[in-house]
């Protein structure tokens, strides 16, 4: 599937193709530091933003960066070096999702629980070796 989305100013716009219509939640802690809570995302095959100048990249690890608005202070992104966006779900217009799994379950809190019968695990598959 194919869609468009914006951060909460719209400073930042995005089109996005081949948008995998399941989400993962993670439940790193770096995910929820800077979500304050899981991330919700989908992998997207290729993206193009307008409004560029108003996203600003943070490299949080070796492999990976993740981008906000500098605007309003929308998450956008989790880019995994060299070429995949995984976007955040809640910033598409279309909420055509179904959560299909939960990664880094270990580190989750116990306060919350997502629901249904989905995979859940305790790395990412196919993560590079911190």
């Amino acid at each position: 599937m194919n869609g468009s989305g914006q951060c909460l100013c719209g400073a930042v716009t995005f089109e996005a193709k081949d948008i995998e219509s399941h989400v993962h939640a993670c439940h790193c802690s770096m995910c929820r530091r800077w979500n304050d809570g899981p991330a919700l995302a989908a992998s997207v095959g290729s993206v193009n933003f307008s409004g560029e100048e108003n996203i600003t990249r943070y490299e949080s690890s070796e492999w990976a960066e993740r981008g906000f608005c500098n605007k309003c202070g929308s998450n956008l992104f989790y880019f995994l070096k060299p070429d995949r966006y995984i976007m955040w779900a809640g910033l598409f217009s279309d909420q055509a999702f179904e959560l299909d799994g939960e990664i880094f379950c270990e580190d989750k809190p116990s306060w919350y629980n997502f629901a249904g019968d989905h995979p859940r695990h305790d790395q990412m598959p196919d993560m590079p070796e911190s």
